[in-house]
């Protein structure tokens, strides 16, 4: 389509999305350099007609479309041209994605693409290799990089559960700060292995430091078997999944209560749980919980670039056993 063809709608949504990811660029870049932090959140659906949101991976940009019946195939290639224009960035860097709403089972783990490219980007003093183009999710979870700190202040000497682990940046964080041992757990092979690379990257030994390819419940029963126990723990599921070779389904809303109660099981007294869910319409069932208490810590875990009226992009409690 040349730019004639196109709507003047269209070129003005590009130019005020282009303006606004500028402006918040420039308000977040030069602290986040500071810390290290190179992947952060520039625009998530601020301007309600425009439904988009725009992530920055050093030097790259991850553009997505909330998509709906309405939605254009020319809609969001402009408004990737927009912002990278704004930015500087070139059109190999820039990486479009299109996200729908509802049940989309397994979808971080969906292709996309078949490239294999990952790159190595910075949190802090740690470092992950994140795939901008073959998947929905890129494999770092930004909107988690506080609770992830919180977990490295804690785990010192500790025995540490990594539930759902995907691609284990929570262990990189608690091996770092002095995890006397982990255990990630995953369904996906894809991300067991994506977590052994950053195991590698981060010198994480993978002695001390298991990662399990395992669905989680058959990984709870195998554990409470062998009378495993931990210190630590994160709970961190997807809000539904369906293993389609035993038609089993998880629904967060309804199975969070006896998942919760599974991982209790194998914590000490004094441990420590974080769960959280991106469910937008998530409501708690943790009354029957044997545990000394329960707090929701949602507000200090939201960095302030994921800070949103719009929505929460997570929930997040803290469990004490």
């Amino acid at each position: 389509m040349n730019d004639s063809d196109i709507p003047e709608h269209f070129q003005r949504q590009g130019q005020m999305l282009a303006n606004r990811v500028k402006k918040r660029f420039k308000h977040l870049r030069n602290r986040f350099r500071r810390q290290g932090i190179e992947v952060f959140r520039l625009y998530d659906w601020d301007i309600p007609e425009i439904r988009a949101v725009v992530d920055w991976y050093g030097g790259h940009l991850v553009i997505g479309e909330y998509m709906r019946r309405q939605s254009v195939p020319e809609w969001l290639p402009l408004m990737g041209r927009a912002v990278a224009g704004a930015l500087d960035v070139p059109a190999e860097k820039v990486h479009l994605k299109q996200r729908w709403a509802g049940r989309q089972d397994g979808q971080r783990y969906e292709r996309l693409e078949h490239t294999d490219r990952k790159i190595v980007l910075t949190e802090r003093d740690l470092s992950f290799l994140v795939n901008p183009n073959d998947y929905v999710d890129t494999g770092l979870f930004a909107d988690h990089r506080d609770t992830r700190q919180m977990v490295r202040e804690l785990a010192a000497d500790k025995d540490f559960l990594n539930l759902y682990c995907y691609t284990a940046s929570f262990t990189c964080y608690a091996a770092k700060g002095g995890a006397r041992s982990t255990v990630s757990v995953d369904r996906s092979d894809s991300a067991i292995q994506w977590a052994r690379e950053n195991f590698s990257l981060n010198e994480i030994d993978l002695e001390t430091h298991r990662l399990v390819q395992a669905h989680a419940f058959d990984f709870l029963k195998k554990a409470a078997r062998e009378n495993l126990r931990f210190d630590l723990a994160v709970v961190d599921p997807p809000s539904y999944s369906t293993t389609k070779t035993r038609n089993v389904a998880f629904d967060i809303a309804k199975d969070h209560p006896r998942l919760l109660k599974a991982v209790v099981g194998l914590l000490r007294p004094g441990a420590t749980l974080f769960f959280s869910t991106n469910h937008q319409s998530f409501e708690p069932r943790m009354d029957g919980l044997a545990v000394a208490d329960v707090k929701e810590i949602t507000a200090g875990t939201i960095p302030e670039d994921y800070a949103s009226k719009r929505k929460t992009i997570h929930r997040c409690w803290r469990i004490t056993v």
